[in-house]
Order: structure tokens, then C-alpha cells, then sequence
């Protein structure tokens, strides 16, 4: 393999930057464009300049040799998608406005793929007739499109992005649970070799469907997951997936339900404290409208309601707040007093913390009054039960009921046990062993390769710009010529020297660029190495820095490529 071509900063398209962005709002979006990694052409969209191309390129040639190491066989399938099998499958509307819908001249309807189940499902119920063709694990590297309501963080959150996806397929359930480790195993690897800090928690399917799924997460504060992590166990989880049992206490002792005056306490603050009770005290009933039917959430009032658990609950249906208009309809709803005893028409959900036999002090469905001793199961029925609280730091652990922390975090992959669901709405069958049509199981499998870049800019970057593991920089060596001809001369005659053996060079020959600003560039652009022809170049000694830890040495040119290509 012939070896990389110098890179010279005097013909190199990498404009850097001293200010952050305006619209800069995480540190990995201010140093991605500050360095000229990448530019932004749209709300969401991104061009990835030639040093970002180079990181990009590297984070999908991880990616790839882990994949091929687990067999997996790479494909190339369209971005245009039709109609026709996501309808199928249902997600053409659970999806929502996420999906990017288009029509042709025709008027035919098509979108752009979000992820590509339902056509790698197609692509091997053509392929594959017998048993004897599976298991097969197929995947794919490609730019997949969600329209992102509000595009933010960089290439953290955008409409496009570029994302590895795969998916097994297996005729018994065995081998899905045998494929789902493989890739798990694989992940692990890529998420090491990239040098990403992450771990791995238990995670909600949501419109991808499904049983067992894990998510892979890289702790950081841009991060828009938030994940709970046992510091006494090995439990770990998304806060959209922990759950806990549903305990029913004795409520037999509680005296009947009683109305109570409570004058100008349309809120819980307000209630908690004309009672003098604690907020936990009392029962908070969130009205929201499912499909435009009226349900109410029942939590403790002191606790908040998750409304992205409540949209899981209730997909693909769609879920909406009340509003004035609705309780104009529904005289028997009355704001800031509504209470779940005598509700009519009206779906109760509660969180498992509002258990049979429990007791609150709650809305009457009166103006101005409360009541108390109010219970769970005596008083009001509960439809089902759902965890739908906000997770708070502190809360126990479901495993072994320590208290939780909680953490902020990059989702830079995601794996699922999809099962039968599309195998069921596509009619994937197989010959079996008996003779007998058998119907496939499936799995999918997806890592964020453009995320990836941004989460190992937030982790590893410092206060001087970027800082990139040696397996994904763009250049092993910066070599920056200080100034005059004689440095210039060096830095080129080493730089070819360094291209010789092998190493990927990055080399600063800008003419009428200041040793200081090339210093402050070769910082931020975050190459591991830094070799600096500087003041003593006419003794042929040059200066090697290290990006990560700050450390320099001075050493002959000789010295230098032999610490360099060892």
C-alpha cells in the first residue's frame, strides 16, 4: 500500500477560526468548526472538510473491520425509500414528523431512510429461500435523514448523519441471542479502539420495536441521554427504561375519603403548603389528551411526569397536553382540582409509586376543595400502572434499592432484539429443516459513526482545541515549520522523511503565518504528535511534543524519526 501524500496547511482547504460559532452551544460543535473540520450548510446539515473527512473516514474503517471480523457481509442499499413496506410495518405514521416524506412526478410517496429494517427484510426474503442461507448478519454504512424539529449540538444532532446499521437474521431464537452477542462484543471493541470512555445500559426499543435492547453511551455534559448507574451493583440503565414493581401496601386502617376546603390551591406548592403537608403527601393528576381521548397521569406530587415515557406507553398514538378548550368541554374537569375518585370517561394511568393501598391527599373535582384518605384501589381504580416519573438522583436501584446516579450522556450505538415484528409484517419465511415454511427472527444493530467523532471531541478535547486518539486523527505527526526558510526547509525534508516510513503527516508550511498562530493551530487541530523546526534547526534539532500530555524533548532529526516510527 503506497504511502499517504504529505498534507501542506499552504494548499490545505482548513480554514481555522480564533472565536467560537454564534451558534456554538457544546464544545464539540465550537472546535469542530473552529479547527475546519467541518461547516455548516443548513439548520441540521453539515460538509465535512478534508481533515474532518479523514476522522470521519477512520471512525467508519473501525467500524468496518470490526463487522467484517464477526462476518457480517457489507452492503449498499438506496437512501430513497418506498412507501409501500413502511406502511407495512406501521412506522410511515409512528415515525411522525420525523420522517422525511417526499413524492415524485408522479405523485408516488417516498422517504428518506431514518434506519432501513424494512428494506434489508425485503432484500433477504428475495435472497434467501432455506434454512441452509441463514443465519446472515448484512449491514451497512450510510447517511440516514430524520427531520430533527430543533437541530442542535453540531454534527451531535442533525437531519443527516452518517450511521452504521446492521441486522441478523436467524430462523430459531438461539441464534438471534448468539448474533445480538456477536455484535455487542464487536461494539465493544470499536468503542475501545476509538477510545471512547462509555457504557452500556438497558434501553427502551421505541419505534424500532422489540424485546431486549441496550444502548451504548458516552458520558458527557453535551450529552441528551441521561443514564442511571448503581454504584453497589451492576444495574445500568436509561432513565427511559428503569421500571420497578408494583408493591400494594395494607390500606384497610385508612379512614374514609373526606373533602376538604382548600381555597386558592390550584397547584401542589400551594396545596402542600395551606396543609402543611409534604409535597409527597399528595397526588398529582396531569391531564393530556392520547388520540384527542382525555387521560390523566397520576404521580406523587412531588415527583414530575415524563412525558417521553408517557408517548412510549401510548405509541404510535399521538399524545398532546389539554388545554383551555378541553376542560371548556368537560365541566366535570375542573383545573388544579381534578382528582382520580369520580373520574367518568376519563383512562387513569398512575406510576407504581401510586400502589393499591396507598393513601393521598388529591383533587375533589371541586372548586376550591381537596380531599384525603383518598386510595389507591378503594377510592379509584387504576387502568395500568406505568413507570412515567422523571428518574431522580438518588432514587433506588431496582436491583438492589441503593440510590442511583445519574448521569449525562452521547448515545453512540444501539442494539435490539427485533424478533418477528417486521419478519411477521413482511412475511419472511424460510424453508425449515422439516420442510415447513419457518419464519425468520431478526436483529438490528446501530452505531452513530458522525456522532462518534463529536463524542471523542467532548471527551477528549481540552482547553486548547481538539485532541485526537491516534487511531482516528488525521495525521499521526504535525510538524509545524516556525517561521523562516530554514525551519520551512526542514520541516519539509521530515515531513517527506516521516511520509516515507509510513506515518500520516501533516506538515505547516504557511508562508506569512506567525509561529504563533501555527502553534495555536496545531493545538486545536489536535494531531497526537507536534514536531516543531524551530530555533535550533541549523543544529539539525527539532522539538517533540506530545498533544495529549504537554510534554516536549528536543531531539536530533534522527532521534526524532526513530521515536516517531518505532
Amino acid at each position: 500500500m503506497a504511502n499517504a501524500p504529505v498534507q501542506r496547511m499552504s494548499q490545505l482547504m482548513a480554514k481555522t477560526l480564533r472565536d467560537d460559532p454564534a451558534d456554538a452551544e457544546v464544545l464539540s460543535h465550537k472546535l469542530l468548526v473552529r479547527a475546519g473540520y467541518v461547516r455548516r450548510t443548513a439548520a441540521g446539515i453539515w460538509s465535512w472538510l478534508p481533515l474532518g473527512k479523514k476522522v470521519l473516514s477512520n471512525v467508519e474503517r473501525i467500524v468496518r473491520e470490526e463487522m467484517d471480523a464477526i462476518g457480517a457481509q457489507e452492503v449498499s442499499l438506496p437512501a430513497l425509500l418506498p412507501r409501500e413496506p413502511y406502511e407495512a410495518t406501521g412506522r410511515w405514521d409512528e415515525y411522525g414528523a420525523e420522517l422525511f416524506r417526499l413524492q415524485d412526478r408522479r405523485g408516488g410517496d417516498y422517504l428518506l431512510g431514518p434506519t432501513h429494517e424494512e428494506i434489508f427484510t425485503l432484500l433477504v426474503k428475495d435472497q434467501c429461500s432455506s434454512y441452509k442461507d441463514l443465519p446472515v448478519i448484512l449491514y451497512q454504512i450510510q447517511t440516514k435523514f430524520r427531520d430533527e424539529a430543533r437541530p442542535r449540538a453540531g454534527i451531535l444532532r442533525g437531519r443527516e448523519f452518517l450511521m452504521k446499521d446492521s441486522y441478523s437474521f436467524d430462523t430459531e431464537d438461539e441464534g438471534l441471542a448468539k448474533s445480538y452477542a456477536l455484535h455487542r462484543q464487536a461494539y465493544q471493541r470499536v468503542f475501545e479502539r476509538l477510545g471512547l470512555d462509555y457504557r452500556i445500559v438497558a434501553a427502551t426499543a421505541g419505534a424500532m420495536g422489540g424485546s431486549k435492547s441496550e444502548e451504548f453511551l458516552a458520558p458527557a455534559e453535551a450529552g441528551e441521554d441521561t443514564f442511571a448507574d448503581c454504584p453497589n451493583c451492576d444495574f445500568a440503565a436509561n432513565t427511559e427504561a428503569i421500571s420497578y414493581e408494583l408493591v400494594s401496601v395494607d390500606g384497610s386502617a385508612v379512614p374514609a375519603a373526606e373533602e376538604i376546603p382548600t381555597p386558592d390551591t390550584p397547584t401542589i406548592e400551594t396545596l402542600a403548603a395551606s396543609l402543611g403537608v409534604p409535597a409527597s403527601a399528595t397526588l398529582k393528576n396531569l391531564l393530556v389528551k392520547v388520540d384527542g381521548e382525555i387521560v390523566a397521569v397520576g404521580v406523587p406530587g412531588d415527583r414530575e411526569v415524563d412525558l417521553g415515557k408517557v408517548e412510549e406507553h401510548f405509541a404510535p398514538a399521538t399524545v398532546e397536553m389539554v388545554t383551555e378548550a378541553d376542560f371548556a368541554d368537560r365541566a366535570d374537569l375542573v383545573r388544579g382540582y381534578v382528582g382520580p375518585q369520580g373520574l367518568e370517561k376519563v383512562t387513569y394511568i398512575a406510576d407504581p409509586r401510586v400502589a393499591p393501598g396507598t393513601a393521598w391527599i388529591t383533587g375533589a373535582n371541586k372548586e376550591h376543595t381537596h380531599a384525603k384518605n383518598v386510595v389507591a384501589g378503594r377510592d379509584f381504580e387504576v387502568d395500568a400502572y406505568v413507570d412515567v416519573v422523571v428518574v431522580q438522583e438518588g432514587d433506588p436501584c431496582p436491583k438492589c434499592g441503593t440510590g442511583l446516579k445519574l448521569d449525562r450522556a452521547i448515545e453512540i450505538g444501539h442494539i435490539f432484539q427485533l424478533g418477528r415484528k417486521y419478519a411477521d409484517a413482511l412475511k419472511l419465511d424460510v424453508l425449515g429443516q422439516q420442510g415447513k415454511p419457518v419464519r425468520v427472527t431478526m436483529g438490528s444493530y446501530g452505531i452513530g459513526v458522525s456522532r462518534a467523532v463529536a463524542a471523542l471531541a467532548e471527551q477528549t478535547a481540552d482547553d486548547k482545541g481538539l485532541c485526537w486518539p491516534a487511531e482516528v486523527a488525521p495525521a499521526d505527526v504535525h510538524v509545524v515549520a516556525a517561521g523562516k526558510a530554514l525551519q520551512t526547509e526542514l520541516a519539509l525534508e521530515v515531513a517527506d522523511k516521516l511520509s516515507a516510513a509510513g506515518l500520516r503527516v501533516l506538515v505547516d508550511d504557511r508562508a506569512g503565518v506567525s509561529p504563533g498562530v501555527k502553534f495555536t493551530d496545531a493545538e486545536l487541530m489536535g494531531v497526537p504528535k507536534i514536531l516543531v523546526a524551530g530555533r535550533r534547526s541549523g543544529e539539525g534539532v527539532v522539538e517533540l511534543k506530545d498533544r495529549r500530555t504537554g510534554e516536549r524533548e528536543e531531539l536530533t532529526v534522527d532521534e526524532a524519526l526513530a521515536r516517531l516510527t518505532a
